[in-house]
């Protein structure tokens, strides 16, 4: 059975009268989770997209680059989005359940807020109201707000870039808590860990931007340290 087919099946579940908070408690374990990680993309993604006045096709576009969605299963995917959008159910609403859902897996909540980054620069602009939906979701998540100020920082085109901000370490860190703090980074976002949170396959291309901005991010303050070591010293 596709991923397409179980999510499906799942939102079938809502529209027969089941609630949400019973729906994701069928999803609370592998490989339903799967499942829920994508619903919580769609749904988010949906009232998202709604957040600056319109969705648009970059918008939906995005959402399919983001799951990789093969041919076939193309018109089922947009019916889910369809339905998500559709939904007259409050997006805070979805957002607590799945926070309370990924409580203990706090990797499993950045990884869908970098989703819903990914579909709210979709069109080039980054609109005010998405930050603010966004920075709502993030708080009801539970991430702190150097976390939330860390996605942005990756994802906004005029953001500052501070390479501190993106790896999360304070302005004072030393070169080697920096370099833990890399590393660790680089172990928790490989494709392989991502799938054993409850990723969907459809899904780990989000893992491609992130390593590349973790790796940008440690070249320059490394490289930084670097030339400090290297500079001559004035008399």
């Amino acid at each position: 059975m596709s991923l397409w087919t179980r999510i499906t099946e799942a939102l079938a579940a809502l529209a027969n009268g089941e609630s949400l908070a019973q729906v994701f408690d069928r999803l609370r374990a592998p490989p339903e989770r799967s499942v829920a990680f994508t619903i919580a993309v769609i749904a988010l993604g949906a009232k998202m997209a709604k957040a600056d006045g319109q969705v648009t096709r970059d918008e939906v576009a995005a959402f399919r680059e983001v799951f990789q969605i093969a041919a076939e299963d193309e018109a089922q995917a947009a019916r889910v989005f369809n339905l998500a959008r559709q939904d007259i159910a409050g997006y805070d609403t979805y957002a607590r359940r799945i926070g309370e859902m990924f409580a203990q897996d706090p990797g499993m909540l950045c990884d869908l807020m970098e989703g819903l980054f990914h579909i709210a620069m979709a069109d080039g602009f980054y609109h005010p109201n998405e930050d603010a939906f966004l920075e709502e979701v993030s708080r009801i998540f539970g991430q702190t707000e150097t976390q939330f100020r860390s996605l942005r920082a990756r994802f906004v085109e005029d953001a500052p870039k501070d390479p501190h901000e993106v790896l999360g370490v304070p302005q004072s860190a030393p070169l080697e808590e920096i370099r833990r703090t890399w590393r660790r980074l680089v172990r928790d976002n490989h494709p392989d860990a991502m799938i054993a949170r409850g990723v969907p396959t459809e899904a780990i291309r989000l893992a491609e931007k992130r390593m590349a901005d973790i790796n940008a991010a440690w070249e320059e303050l490394s490289g930084k340290a670097q030339a400090r070591t290297h500079a001559p010293e004035h008399v």
